[in-house]
């Protein structure tokens, strides 16, 4: 006998504090079926699209719920309020009844997301998120100084479906055929009827700059998201099997925002739109996973948003290894080490310095006797040091802002 979805009504009397950021086990989110609830962030990083007041229909504690994490936001009742109580486990059993439900969270996400990430980009890598089709020829030269010719081939391939008139046309149809006897590129139109797909190591499943009407979920392998900064491959993540990613496209329509490339031989699943909107309906599993990938990355991305408002970079150092490791459910006991899966170099990469003032930094932060690099990786012998001196940056950095926010305006 099919489970019945059972949820919860609860009552928040005018200026209750529903949720409060920072809180540990967030485990149930809220649905507003009567009143209003403002929600706010100790830190107001970005200003929130669609405001921070919130009506019927609104829901909030997503993000924390379904990424298991600790609270990104205070929500208060601003009236008597009647809310929907929805636990974790109870999700996947709410989308199946009430698909509606379900493509709002999604794409309240997926904007939200989309949103957040350009902030992140103007604010780290001192550019814009938006790419147009244009930028497929950079990312074809950029590659191709570098020898990654399946990587090239791909992205002036691309240029020239896109840009069939744009102003380097002749120079990427010349730099096809030098390259087209090294380069391996599979899949450069997209078979729309072909679900599995079969990526080999280094080739390209999208690239920044084109549009798309697929996502893809990864079966076996895995793959990097990178995105070409400053005449750099930034590498922005390594994803693994189980793993969704291309869903902006899909959801909204707009050019990809970064490129994926198989990180090992990779095997994928593609989910066009019509097949999504089915998905969501009949595969609650999936669009669980999808939910909870998302909201793992807001969540990553409010973190690393508040770590750039951290002026001391010795500071933001230590406050980026404990957004890693809350990321990662490393357990914070005293007197464990831990091994980080990158190095000084990612570090500096993370925190957005440039790497000769990024050199110095990262000499301070190996003067404290509890971090060593050890083969290019960076190890710490206890790892509670890193939550007290982030804890002390992050006081001397709200010391700060007070006095600043207190002094008269001359």
């Amino acid at each position: 006998m099919e489970a019945p979805l059972q949820l919860t009504f609860v009552t928040f009397k005018k200026d209750t504090y529903i949720i409060v950021e920072g809180k540990q086990s967030a485990d149930r989110f809220f649905i507003i079926r009567e009143g209003k609830v403002r929600v706010a962030k100790e830190v107001e990083v970005v200003e929130e699209e669609g405001g921070n007041v919130l009506g019927p229909g609104d829901f909030f504690g997503v993000v924390s719920t379904m990424s298991n994490h600790s609270h990104i936001e205070t929500a208060q009742a601003l009236t008597d309020c009647v809310l929907i109580s929805v636990h974790r486990d109870n999700y996947g059993l709410l989308i199946e009844k009430n698909t509606p439900v379900a493509m709002k969270i999604i794409m309240a996400f997926s904007r939200r997301m989309r949103f957040l990430d350009e902030a992140l980009t103007r604010l780290t890598l001192k550019s814009t998120a938006e790419a147009d089709p244009s930028h497929l020829f950079r990312v074809g030269e950029y590659y191709a100084r570098q020898n990654q010719f399946n990587q090239a081939y791909y992205a002036y391939y691309q240029y020239l479906k896109f840009c069939p008139t744009g102003q380097h046309v002749a120079l990427a149809k010349e730099r096809l055929a030098k390259i087209k006897p090294f380069a391996k590129a599979v899949y450069l139109d997209g078979p729309a009827e072909e679900f599995n797909r079969f990526y080999p190591k280094d080739t390209m499943v999208f690239s920044e700059g084109m549009t798309g009407g697929e996502l893809y979920i990864i079966q076996k392998g895995s793959v990097k998201i990178t995105k070409i900064v400053d005449n750099n491959e930034v590498l922005l993540a390594v994803l693994k099997a189980g793993d969704i990613f291309g869903e902006m496209a899909i959801l909204e329509n707009k050019p990809r925002s970064a490129s994926a490339i198989a990180y090992e031989d990779a095997y994928l699943l593609a989910v066009n739109k019509a097949n999504f909107e089915r998905m969501v309906r009949t595969q609650p599993q999936i669009v669980t996973r999808l939910t909870t990938l998302l909201a793992e990355r807001i969540w990553f991305i409010y973190k690393q948003l508040a770590n750039t408002l951290i002026s001391d970079p010795l500071g933001r150092m230590y406050d980026a290894l404990l957004i890693q490791l809350e990321k990662n459910r490393v357990p914070l006991r005293q007197g464990a080490s831990h091994v980080f899966d990158f190095g000084p170099k990612e570090l500096i990469n993370m925190v957005g310095l440039p790497l000769g003032e990024g050199n110095l930094v990262v000499h301070k932060l190996l003067e404290n006797q509890k971090f060593r690099v050890i083969e290019n990786k960076l190890n710490v012998i206890d790892v509670s040091e890193i939550e007290k001196q982030t804890e002390y940056y992050r006081k001397m950095q709200k010391i700060e802002r007070s006095r600043r926010e207190g002094m008269p305006v001359r």
